[in-house]
């Protein structure tokens, strides 16, 4: 799986010898969700919105998330427009699911509070 192939690959204009060694595919997405709901199963159940917080790996983790974040809306326009299989922007939402989780789980190995958000 490389999100960065299969992004500088545009299905349109692309051979298919490049389209092969490129397709991204569909499993990786269902990994990330059994690490998911694996590292869940120790946590907490979150009934209010976190924000990035608790110590210096958890914070890491939530701006890597928030960098993943950027980069699925930029893969999403180019799956509207055809230039991209639609399982790398799958793939993306996935990954920013497990940095939070895995910045969950940093926080709590840590000792570390989680800030709730409050309404200013």
């Amino acid at each position: 799986m490389d999100v960065g192939s299969a992004v500088a690959t545009p299905l349109e204009n692309s051979s298919d010898s490049k389209l092969k060694r490129a397709s991204f595919g569909s499993a990786a997405a269902p990994l990330l969700e059994s690490w998911i709901d694996a590292m869940d199963e120790e946590l907490p159940v979150l009934t209010n919105f976190i924000l990035p917080s608790g110590g210096q790996a958890a914070a890491f983790l939530h701006l890597a998330r928030a960098v993943c974040r950027r980069a699925e809306r930029s893969v999403i326009l180019l799956v509207s427009q055809g230039a991209c299989e639609e399982g790398v922007a799958v793939y993306l939402n996935r990954l920013s699911d497990y940095l939070f989780t895995v910045a969950r789980i940093a926080s709590k190995r840590a000792h570390q509070p989680e800030t709730i958000y409050k309404k200013a």
